[in-house]
């Protein structure tokens, strides 16, 4: 085990992974450092959904999110092929629901970093969770009644590596 600081270092974003398949203990070792994420008042209102990269809603969402930006399917799917997608939903009454749910992912994702693993978070089926087949996905997917998508991680071992971005502190970072 690694730092938290050298996990957040060495992180970023897999966009390629073998087919060898998560063990279980990796598995629950990432939805643990999700559920252990900080959450506004301690309300814990965000539902962690695992679904393995071969279930067909997978490929559903993958065709709603095409259609709805109106591509063809692209090379790749939304979440790489990555053998684990865990879907992160919240109540849709908390204000603060989207927010706990990047905090969570953001844990799983240097978690997954920490097991030697890669991971990418997704975003861009945000449209697909908000469109015509909302409650056909949200209940698909296992959401508890009224709560709604938030964010979601794909993990898996990395087939290829990539390195860190880099950024201009002088520019991004004010000191007052």
């Amino acid at each position: 085990m690694g730092t938290a600081l050298e996990a957040i270092a060495k992180r970023s974003s897999t966009r390629s992974y073998t087919s060898e398949p998560l063990t279980e203990a990796e598995i629950k070792q990432i939805v643990t450092a999700g559920l252990q994420a900080p959450t506004a008042a301690n309300r814990q209102e965000v539902h962690f959904t695992v679904v393995k990269g071969d279930n067909p809603i997978l490929a559903e969402l993958e065709n709603e999110k095409n259609a709805l930006r109106g591509i063809e399917a692209p090379a790749h799917n939304f979440y790489y092929e990555a053998p684990v997608v865990i879907m992160l939903s919240a109540d849709s009454r908390n204000h603060w629901g989207g927010l706990d749910a990047g905090i969570a992912v953001e844990n799983m994702s240097l978690a997954a970093e920490d097991l030697g693993l890669g991971s990418l978070i997704i975003g861009c089926i945000y449209d697909a969770f908000r469109g015509e087949r909302r409650d056909y996905f949200e209940k698909g997917f296992g959401f508890p009644a009224g709560w709604q998508y938030e964010i979601a991680l794909a993990v898996g071992h990395k087939a290829a590596g990539k390195e860190p971005h880099t950024y201009d502190e002088e520019k991004l970072v004010n000191y007052l």
